[in-house]
């Protein structure tokens, strides 16, 4: 183990050429980072969840219910012990095959069949005020962190110049306001990271895994090799769009149509000027050029940097979604109102719908006739209710 150890935590890997841990121990005269502080962000996570649990309960949920939201959630399937073991045992998203061959034996059309489905899987998903409360956790955690990043680092010397994240590195003193913010922010992604498994699951959750492990990692990365400067420019950076989509989603939930256009106009501008524009030209230019030419680089430098380009690519992948979102929504409000967070069901949908047949009690079922006439018309209303709520795919619903 102590081999493990002495190889995991290589100097030569670590810190720049020349530097040892012991110069950067703590002394009377100066604090520096030490990867130890790191464990106090494994209980901290665990409290965060806790509070988290409490604020939804006893702020969320009566903010929620103030604003008429409703606690049902979506309407259920009428019981079906055949469909139910099918769903179950084989598949929640049955194929044209399987489906003509349940309804050969429940006497019921395609449409009705592929319904009792869609209604399946929207049973096993939160309610829409369960949506708003875990939009409303991280509305207000991404705001209190953000106010405070933004009252800390105009303070700094590296909000206004860059260079300065790299002058006397890695001998830069550790202050109490970088310790707080460091351990608060990964405290933060740690309880995202394990809570993704129990939050609404979304279409792109191994893309947010991807997400909360590269940020964790950077966290981790940037305080155990002092280039705690960048990474509170990077972490302030991250959570000023972040609050604007939370915002949108409640409105959203909320039904306030025109205050969730607004929100998620704003929080697309700020999204992709930040995300493409300022991350890039200000951050990256600082890592990779700034950080160059001041300290030249070595292992953990590249290892940095690598880490920070993974998240320009998610920057650019999520920033196609937002493009893709803002066209359909625009396109559909040539003929009415439209809402950008329903057009992106088919991008991050927390509830399947196809039509607004669903919003009406289950269809009963349609009981098949043996004459020839009455079976081919039968036959054809399968098929064309099949291909008319499976053109988009099963998960676009």
């Amino acid at each position: 183990m102590a081999g493990i150890l002495a190889w995991f935590w290589n100097e030569r890997f670590w810190l720049p050429h020349n530097v040892t841990w012991a110069d950067l121990k703590n002394t009377d005269e100066a604090t520096f980072p030490q990867s130890e502080d790191l464990y106090l962000a494994c209980p901290l996570a665990f409290c965060i969840f806790m509070i988290r649990l409490v604020f939804e309960r006893f702020i969320a949920r009566p903010c929620a219910l103030g604003l008429k939201i409703q606690a049902n959630g979506p309407q259920k399937a009428q019981p079906n012990a055949i469909l139910e073991k099918v769903f179950t045992a084989i598949t929640k998203h049955p194929d044209e095959k399987r489906l003509e061959g349940l309804s050969k034996q429940l006497d019921w059309d395609v449409r009705t069949i592929q319904r009792w489905f869609r209604q399946r899987r929207n049973q096993e998903k939160p309610s829409t005020l369960a949506r708003f409360c875990e939009s409303m956790w991280r509305f207000t955690f991404y705001l209190y962190v953000f106010t405070y990043g933004v009252r800390f680092l105009k303070k700094t010397p590296w909000l206004w110049n860059t260079r300065e994240c790299w002058y006397d590195y890695p001998y830069q003193p550790l202050t109490v306001d970088i310790h707080y913010y460091y351990i608060l922010e990964l405290s933060f992604y740690l309880s995202l990271l394990f809570s993704q498994f129990t939050d609404i699951r979304r279409k792109d959750f191994l893309i947010m895994f991807l997400h909360h492990l590269a940020t964790i990692s950077l966290i981790t990365f940037s305080y155990v090799n002092n280039m705690a400067r960048v990474g509170t420019l990077v972490m302030c950076l991250h959570d000023s769009a972040d609050i604007l989509m939370e915002a949108a989603k409640m409105a959203n939930y909320a039904k306030f149509q025109r205050l969730c256009n607004l929100l998620f106009v704003m929080f697309a501008m700020v999204f992709i000027s930040s995300r493409l524009g300022v991350y890039p030209v200000w951050i990256l230019n600082t890592t990779l050029f700034e950080s160059w030419e001041i300290v030249g680089p070595y292992p953990s430098w590249w290892v940095f940097n690598l880490l920070l380009f993974l998240l320009q690519f998610l920057h650019s992948f999520w920033s196609y979604l937002i493009v893709k979102i803002a066209c359909r929504a625009i396109s559909r409000g040539k003929t009415g109102k439209w809402n950008p967070l329903h057009v992106s069901k088919d991008d991050r949908s927390d509830i399947e719908s196809s039509s607004d047949e669903d919003n009406g009690p289950p269809p009963a079922p349609v009981q098949k006739h043996h004459n020839s006439t009455t079976n081919g018309t039968n036959k054809a209303h399968r098929t064309n209710g099949y291909q008319s709520a499976g053109a988009l795919g099963p998960e676009e619903h």
